[in-house]
């Protein structure tokens, strides 16, 4: 049960709100955003998903730069709040095709509508896009394509040798195509969120993945699909797994999955329901190849000076190229200059010295597989540092995006729609996407 529902921008606007009790104050969004904004002094650590101000509970998710708020006084289990939340925005954004500010500010009626079919004073009702679509009335406006933000390459989808930008999935699941017509076609995202943990000397400490396929339909009918994966999959450790199989500790699938021939043949079969939703979620900590490797070292050079040697390597192929890549490292509190040198052959690279948090930045644009990259930072302390630097310094973490890469090898081998007629063949488009959860390199 909940209070209220506000999702906010994040300067902190007030792009929708509905009070459902009454029983909390009305003041409530501005309270919790300038909470958010300054948990901590410093701003270095978030605040967390769930949080009490004055016997008022705080429950929000952040999605595609938005604040999904919920509120309430009484005790809710945080994780059935949480998941609404979630479930709310991938409805709203099943509706209007993209979310962003914008299209919330442009489909606030039919936000609102969506808004009080979901939640009946307080209690969740459905969040089933399918069984909404009898009791929505208001037609979504749709956001220009030519407004929106870059996607980059890691939102290329791919079937065979064509190529497709994911801008073509940010149209509703409700809306026809310019002249009453719907196209028939399927997206599947493969998306692969990797922590891996370096020692000093760059092995590996520890490696999990977490992944999941999702899947988002424009297929009318209802049509039964049969989606099949590796082979060699196996669930679970196994004696008889060979040395290349993939093994996956544990997975769980949506509701709407039919497990009958998983087991001999390992195919899923079922009927889409509208929207986009994950078919399974799965989880692997079988050792795998990271794709990239990083070395860090630190040394003092004299009296109040440091240096730092950073390198980055990509393990991967030469045809695939890594985006959006940044490595950052908390430095020791007495650093008040850092002189940054570059390899020359560096394009794109940008570096960058937080003095208020400490921290370096280091951004490179693009990383090709194969390529290795060297930062070196000469650090410059106002005092002498009483400890040893090395516990005041690190660790190096990195985040990055590689498009049609999956490091643990699962694949989609084949996609199968059932046939109403010979001339019914939905496009079927597949994407692969890696990105990093947690890569950090002890010093």
């Amino acid at each position: 049960m909940i209070s209220q529902l506000f999702v906010l921008s994040q300067r902190g606007d007030n792009i929708v709100f509905r009070d459902y009790r009454r029983d909390v104050h009305k003041a409530s969004a501005e309270t919790f955003f300038r909470k958010v904004k300054f948990w901590n002094d410093d701003g270095e650590e978030d605040a967390p998903p769930v949080f009490n101000v004055d016997g008022v509970n705080y429950f929000h998710v952040k999605v595609a730069g938005l604040l999904f708020v919920a509120t309430n006084r009484v005790n809710v289990s945080p994780s059935l709040v949480l998941e609404l939340l979630q479930r709310i925005a991938r409805l709203i954004k099943d509706y209007l095709g993209v979310l962003n500010e914008d299209s919330l500010r442009k489909n606030f009626v039919l936000v609102y509508e969506l808004l009080d079919e979901v939640i009946d004073f307080g209690y969740a009702q459905t969040t089933s896009t399918e069984l909404l679509k009898s009791y929505i009335f208001n037609e979504p406006i749709m956001i220009d394509s030519a407004v929106m933000p870059p996607l980059g390459a890691a939102s290329i989808f791919v079937k065979g040798n064509k190529r497709m930008p994911s801008t073509v999935i940010t149209k509703s699941v409700v809306a026809n195509e310019p002249g009453g017509r719907k196209r028939e076609e399927i997206f599947v995202d493969v998306i692969e969120k990797i922590s891996v943990t370096f020692n000093s000397s760059g092995y590996i400490l520890t490696s999990e993945i977490d992944g999941t396929i999702q899947m988002k339909s424009y297929l009318t009918g209802n049509p039964e699909i049969r989606l099949a994966l590796n082979e060699d999959l196996s669930i679970g450790r196994s004696d008889y797994a060979s040395s290349t199989a993939v093994i996956l500790d544990d997975c769980n699938f949506h509701e709407s999955v039919h497990l009958d021939s998983f087991d001999t043949d390992r195919t899923l079969s079922l009927v889409p329901p509208e929207g986009e939703f994950p078919v399974m979620n799965y989880r692997m900590t079988q050792p795998f190849k990271p794709p990239f490797r990083i070395n860090a070292l630190l040394e003092e050079t004299g009296p109040l000076k440091a240096e730092v040697i950073i390198k980055v390597c990509a393990d991967f192929n030469p045809s695939i190229n890594a985006n959006t890549v940044l490595v950052q490292m908390p430095v020791p509190k007495f650093t008040n200059r850092v002189n940054f040198e570059l390899d020359r052959e560096s394009v794109g690279n940008t570096t960058d010295f937080k003095e208020a948090n400490k921290r370096l930045e280091w951004s490179i644009k693009k990383v090709v597989g194969g390529a290795e990259h060297t930062l070196r930072a000469k650090l410059t302390f106002s005092q002498e540092l009483l400890g040893n630097i090395m516990k005041e310094a690190g660790p190096v973490s990195m985040t990055f995006d590689i498009p049609m890469y999956h490091a643990s090898r699962l694949q989609v081998k084949y996609l199968q729609i059932a046939k109403k007629s010979k001339a019914h063949n939905p496009y079927r488009w597949v994407r692969y996407v890696t990105q990093a959860n947690s890569y950090v390199a002890r010093l």
